[in-house]
């Protein structure tokens, strides 16, 4: 008999017939709905404010301000979903073809939601500082806007439950994170970093296109509607994680697909670069993560594509990030390693699907997502400091930087402790995740199945040549 727990289990969205005028006022009710709309309108009437205000210092305290207050409303509704384990929901008529405005907060949208709102909200704290002392003869508003709406994409990303809805935030989170990257464009580099982040965006978009056509081969986009009967009709279930591995795995940073992140994240100002690389990257692994809950019981290989393309980024990560110069390309490329690093325990989870293992998949899937919020935390931090250390030495290049403890002993110490995290050091929450997910893999390698042991013989060897 097949051990329950293996498989997502997805809630239908209830939906009620009624005109559109009382659907609006039965399903809007939900207090945490009443907030995360609350938080997500904050961000754009005070990314317009900013951007209208005139005086750096004003529109940089509207900007910064509005970004804490919504990702503040977002967080009382994020979290208040997790832990009442409710599903609030709201579905309202959009006059587009395949179109409905329904979004929903279930478990894992409210998990991703936490790390995302927190580390804007302190990289919009920390911008406030950083497009202070800039200086310069732009004025911030244009950032302030475009960061708002980046945050409140990102959201709608995350609790969208139609295809056109997410596709649409999906587009809005690339334009606006496009127009952060090329802040200071007068640089040649930064355009060049810009046109490449723009052309794999939308490489990708155009995977997560047809994935979401083949998916809706039924007459729908609603997430609700979305299963393994209605997807194999069409195509095959392993050609839609195929197409989901490509389409997300370019967000995420996945060797090969990862060409733009080197050169965008060192781009960005700093704080763009903490919420990029801490929290953008991972909607990635949420829309694969998704994607895998619409196609049934997986077969063995798919554990092995993404455990394969695990190995290949944490390793090759690694490495690269070894051959850099410059701090935050440094860091870029430690990016691709960690996402590496939950490629891999997703791709032992799905094993354990496969393979009717409860323990495996346990493991498996939360080592990779308790290593998304460390990572997140860790990465955010080290970006932070990353951007001190630049600001105050007047280089990010690491051969000329050296002796600056005793000038920036805080910036010092919060460094250090962002470096031990990194590198899965004990007691801190980096060593955690990892540690879980090695312990998957001896386990995998303690079964009785071949295919499993050799999975688990790899991962071994894989975090070890990592670490």
């Amino acid at each position: 008999m097949r051990p329950s727990g293996l498989s997502f289990k997805r809630r239908p969205i209830a939906r009620q017939r009624c005109e559109p005028a009382s659907c609006v006022l039965s399903q809007s009710r939900s207090p945490l709905i009443v907030w995360f709309l609350a938080s997500i309108l904050v961000f754009p009437v005070t990314g317009i404010a900013a951007w209208a205000a005139t005086g750096r210092r004003l529109s940089t305290w509207i900007g910064a301000s509005g970004a804490v207050l919504g990702c503040g409303l977002g967080i009382i509704a994020a979290a208040r979903a997790l832990l009442g384990g409710t599903q609030p929901t709201l579905s309202l008529p959009w006059n587009l073809p395949l179109a409905s405005f329904t979004i929903a907060i279930d478990s894992l949208s409210a998990f991703f939601l936490l790390p995302t709102f927190g580390i804007s909200a302190l990289a919009a704290i920390y911008g406030a500082g950083y497009e202070e002392h800039s200086g310069g003869h732009r004025a911030p508003g244009a950032s302030w806007l475009w960061f708002n709406l980046l945050v409140a994409s990102m959201a709608m990303v995350l609790v969208s439950r139609n295809g056109v809805l997410f596709l649409t935030a999906w587009e809005l989170m690339t334009i606006a994170s496009y127009f952060l990257v090329t802040s200071h464009d007068e640089r040649p580099d930064v355009r060049r970093a810009g046109r490449i982040y723009l052309f794999a965006a939308h490489a990708g978009t155009a995977c997560l296109l047809v994935l979401f056509l083949l998916l809706g081969a039924n007459g729908t986009l609603d997430f609700d509607r979305f299963g393994p009967a209605g997807s194999r009709a069409a195509v095959g279930a392993g050609t839609l994680f195929l197409l989901a591995v490509v389409g997300f795995g370019v967000k995420a940073g996945f060797i090969p697909f990862h060409v733009w992140l080197p050169e965008a994240h060192p781009a960005a100002p700093t704080h763009v670069s903490a919420v990029m690389s801490g929290v953008m990257i991972k909607l990635g692994i949420y829309g694969l993560l998704r994607t895998i809950s619409f196609l049934g019981e997986p077969p063995l290989w798919w554990g092995w594509v993404l455990l394969v393309i695990g190995l290949v980024s944490g390793i090759l990560g690694v490495l690269y990030a070894l051959a850099q110069h410059e701090l935050k390309r440094l860091l870029a490329y430690h990016s691709v390693e960690n996402i590496g690093i939950i490629a891999m325990g997703m791709g032992l989870g799905l094993i354990g699907m496969a393979r009717h293992s409860p323990l495996l998949f346990a493991l498996g899937f939360g080592a990779a997502l308790l290593h998304v919020v460390n990572h997140a935390i860790f990465k955010a931090l080290l970006f932070f400091g990353a951007g001190a250390v630049i600001r105050g030495a007047g280089t990010g290049e690491i051969e000329h930087l050296g002796g600056l403890l005793n000038r920036m002993p805080t910036t010092g110490a919060a460094f250090l402790t962002g470096a031990v995290a990194i590198s899965g050091l004990p007691p801190l929450n980096g060593f955690v995740s990892e540690f879980l997910l090695l312990l998957g893999a001896f386990a995998a390698v303690g079964g009785d199945k071949l295919p499993v042991g050799i999975a688990g013989v790899a991962l071994i060897a894989g975090l070890a040549l990592i670490g």
